[in-house]
């Protein structure tokens, strides 16, 4: 497959002078400790990999709500790259600095609410000190990253209850569980926002290999997936580095996944959905 588009790589710059180290929850995530990968470094693995293009997502868990660097990876590449930059949606100037990092050409934003450097799923996702952000996003097209854990699922149906036009798309599934198996109860939350036309599902290697466990395979959950959200929501993201695996490998595998699925279905996956989500890439 030509032109696959990865939504979900990181940068980390050697230079902590330049790019000071500032994780969201004050400890910095261990797969980014003692590693970096540059921008050039990340183009020459998409190189390797087949890759033409990615959407560069903020290392919350290294930089914080500074996207100082992965502005500087997309104002380096702009023909390869878009990126989605971070920002502490509860401060007072959360719009202002919303705006700042749009005008840097970072066409999308994240959402941190749990992760490796923060216990548990943070409960502010539908406070209301985040309404004018979420305002913002659908007024302005802005799709909203989430990084996040099931239990903050009803939280994110609250804020669509509200704000149902917001552009989402849940990195890793939410980390849903799958093996339960058929018809996957476990991961009702999840399947319920599928009601939200708008809210689209970021399929990475930690979701294929948690669907091919218990009492699931990969065929029935690929089944679920797309019957419940269908391709055009779906797109494939990397984790690289986070992932630990070598990029070429990491599509390789997504690729393999993949393989039953007709290919309008893969090309939707692996490319069209990010293109939907990200149009900056399909003028670069």
């Amino acid at each position: 497959m030509t032109d696959i588009i990865d939504t979900h790589p990181h940068v980390i710059s050697p230079d902590t002078d330049r790019y000071p180290l500032q994780p969201i929850g004050g400890v910095q995530s261990s797969w980014s400790q003692g590693h970096t990968l540059t921008h050039d470094e990340l183009i020459a693995a998409m190189d390797e990999a087949g890759i033409a293009k990615a959407v560069v997502v903020q290392a919350s868990t290294a930089y914080g709500y500074d996207n100082s660097y992965l502005a500087d990876a997309v104002a380096a590449h702009p023909d390869r790259f878009t990126g989605v930059f971070a920002v502490d949606v509860l401060a007072p100037d959360a719009i202002e600095k919303i705006e700042y990092w749009r005008a840097k050409n970072l066409t999308g934003l994240r959402l941190f609410t749990a992760g490796s450097t923060i216990a548990g799923q943070a409960d502010w996702l539908d406070d209301p000190h985040t309404q004018p952000m979420w305002a913002h996003a659908v007024e302005t097209g802005l799709p909203v990253c989430m990084q996040m854990r099931p239990p903050g699922l009803k939280l994110l149906a609250n804020v669509l209850e509200q704000f149902p036009e917001t552009t989402i798309l849940i990195d890793h599934l939410a980390r849903s569980v799958f093996d339960d198996g058929p018809p996957y109860e476990l991961a009702a939350d999840l399947w319920a926002l599928a009601w939200y036309p708008n809210v689209n599902l970021k399929l990475t290697l930690r979701n294929i290999e948690a669907a091919d466990k218990g009492q699931s395979t990969l065929a029935d959950f690929l089944d679920k997936l797309l019957s419940t959200y269908g391709a055009d929501r779906i797109a494939w993201g990397s984790n690289f580095p986070a992932a630990g695996k070598p990029l070429p490998e990491l599509v390789e595998r997504a690729l393999d996944a993949l393989a039953p699925l007709d290919a309008k279905d893969r090309d939707m996956i692996m490319r069209g959905t990010a293109l939907k989500l990200y149009p900056a890439l399909a003028d670069a």
